[in-house]
């Protein structure tokens, strides 16, 4: 063998041993911040801390804004500073299960929201539960204006209708649409955020995503790539059901993730999270 051909194998070998920890880093799943996570204690049973905890670090969701009924659930979060997870909470308007459907006319609501507040600590006022003209009662407003006057986020779980009302209380009112209307067509979607730049879709629950064999919807890939800075993605653990099932929620946001250019991709997964809320995932 020439001495030529012993340095060009030798070259060769070096790049392959250089590529198989490259190859391994682009392999890696990308890291997820879960913008639709409520630590519920109400009712019982509730998973353990610990568990919670475990499911997000196998699942590499290294961010989480969470909002629990009672805030409880938010309060042990943040006190577990857990290594590699970033929390952004969220004031939960709900006591009960019975404040979902009575929060907007009861007063005590608004007592307990400014009473979370001074923790300190949150960034936003949901998730709060809110349809059709029930939006225009006087006790929503104050909570929209509550919220804007102090630069917070609301996390709204609403239909287009009350979404249309909150946005008018309050110019300067920063919403993140729950499930982003679960089914409200695309070209519509697209309208809205064209119409309201404080406005972010949230996509857990949504419809349509993908078809039955997990490809991404041409319609959804195509609103990605225009608006790539507008999306969050979420679990929506609102029952046990949903952690029992987180991996494979993960599992499916990752799937059509992939289908993305890498940068689309990691703005939904993380990078808006970071853009809003001021922080960096580890």
């Amino acid at each position: 063998m020439s001495g030529s051909a012993v340095i060009t194998r030798v070259i060769v070998a070096a790049l392959i041993i250089v590529a198989i920890p490259v190859a391994g880093i682009a392999q890696q799943p990308v890291k997820i911040f879960d913008a639709h996570l409520h630590y519920n204690q109400e009712p019982n049973p509730f998973y353990p801390l610990e568990r919670v905890l475990d499911i997000f670090r196998r699942n590499n969701v290294a961010g989480i804004l969470a909002n629990s009924r009672p805030n409880k659930g938010t309060h042990q979060l943040v006190d577990a500073k857990a290594p590699g997870l970033w929390v952004v909470p969220f004031i939960r308007p709900y006591r009960t299960r019975d404040d979902v459907q009575n929060w907007s006319t009861d007063p005590a609501i608004y007592d307990l929201i400014e009473a979370e507040y001074k923790r300190g600590y949150f960034r936003g006022v949901g998730e709060l539960h809110i349809y059709g003209e029930a939006a225009q009662r006087q006790l929503v407003k104050r909570v929209v204006d509550f919220a804007a006057e102090r630069n917070l986020y609301l996390l709204a779980h609403c239909d287009e209708a009350a979404l249309s009302i909150l946005l008018a209380h309050n110019r300067s009112a920063k919403i993140i649409w729950a499930h982003t209307g679960f089914s409200t067509p695309t070209a519509r979607v697209r309208e809205l955020l064209e119409t309201y730049p404080e406005l972010t879709g949230e996509l857990s629950y949504r419809g349509g995503l993908t078809d039955g064999e997990g490809k991404l919807a041409a319609e959804w890939r195509e609103l990605f790539t225009r608006h790539s800075d507008r999306f969050l993605l979420g679990s929506d653990t609102w029952i046990n059901e949903r952690w029992f099932g987180y991996d494979t929620i993960m599992q499916t946001y990752r799937g059509w993730l992939a289908q993305l250019p890498e940068v689309q991709a990691r703005r939904i997964a993380h990078g808006n999270a970071e853009r809003l809320f001021g922080g960096k995932i580890e």
